[in-house]
């Protein structure tokens, strides 16, 4: 790809994008300039990466093709402001933050720019992201392209409807925390009965990654593969049937339900 790519801040967000574009061979590590607040970050972040960092914003902003503003929502309006005036004309404005509309990021600039709203997740660090994005009318297909061809070097990407990205943190943006939380439930109860905990996280992690495998590559229904595990009587079904009256099903909506208001409510 022959376009730079910038990184105002370099969080973990920014940091598992960055490792997934530079593994995926995208572009070489000249191409890509990040900044950081903190002198430490930026040394990590040379030192993983190869790249060359800043604690200049506006460095970045004059840099970059296509630019990712990987700073806390209430933090954006500030470095926007700072920037604006440095963004080059026809740059591509990457936003990955909860909340943040096309329709603000275009007020904020106070002028046409190419905005893309995303929401990725941290598996992107390891290549398995999963990115939903949507797009302002100002990009052309061969930015489209572009795009789509950065947000899958670190995994997945689907584009939605505006309207749908308040929902996406609780399904795919915040929702590797509830896995972590249930691998680590898994894992305790192996341990509970006997197994060594070092072998309790592989066996209990290479589980969840098969099954989400076989939900993706088979295109079955998640209620038809679970069915195919509960044997009638089975110790499976026993265990099914304990999560349900325990409300498993009706928490995790609960859950999702609570980060999507929080996501609304951050873009506000």
């Amino acid at each position: 790809m022959d376009r730079t790519i910038g990184f105002i801040g370099c969080g973990n967000m920014a940091q598992a994008i960055l490792g997934g574009i530079l593994r995926s061979n995208l572009v070489d590590t000249s191409a890509v300039m990040a900044s950081a607040k903190t002198e430490g970050t930026r040394f990590k972040v040379e030192q993983e990466f190869k790249v060359k960092t800043t604690g200049e914003n506006r460095e970045v902003a004059a840099f970059s093709d296509i630019l990712f503003l990987s700073v806390k929502p209430d933090q954006y309006a500030s470095v926007i402001h700072s920037v604006k005036d440095a963004v080059k004309e026809d740059s591509i404005i990457i936003t990955i933050a909860a909340g943040i509309t096309l329709q603000w990021m275009e007020e904020q600039f106070q002028q046409k720019v190419k905005v893309v709203r995303t929401m990725p997740n941290t598996p992107s660090l390891v290549g398995e992201g999963m990115t939903a994005y949507c797009a302002n009318e100002f990009l052309a297909e061969s930015d489209l392209e572009a795009v789509t061809s950065i947000l899958g070097s670190f995994g997945k990407a689907e584009r939605v409807e505006e309207d749908l990205m308040d929902a996406i943190p609780a399904v795919s943006g915040s929702s590797p925390a509830y896995v972590f939380m249930f691998i680590e439930a898994l894992a305790d109860g192996a341990v509970l009965q006997g197994i060594p905990r070092n072998q309790a996280y592989q066996l209990a992690s290479q589980a969840v990654l098969g099954a989400a495998k076989m939900v993706l590559e088979t295109g079955k229904h998640p209620g038809e593969l679970k069915d195919a595990v509960c044997s009638p009587g089975g110790a499976t079904i026993e265990a099914v049937s304990a999560l349900e009256k325990n409300n498993f099903k009706g928490s995790i909506l609960t859950a999702m339900e609570a980060c999507g208001q929080k996501s609304k409510a951050l873009g506000q």
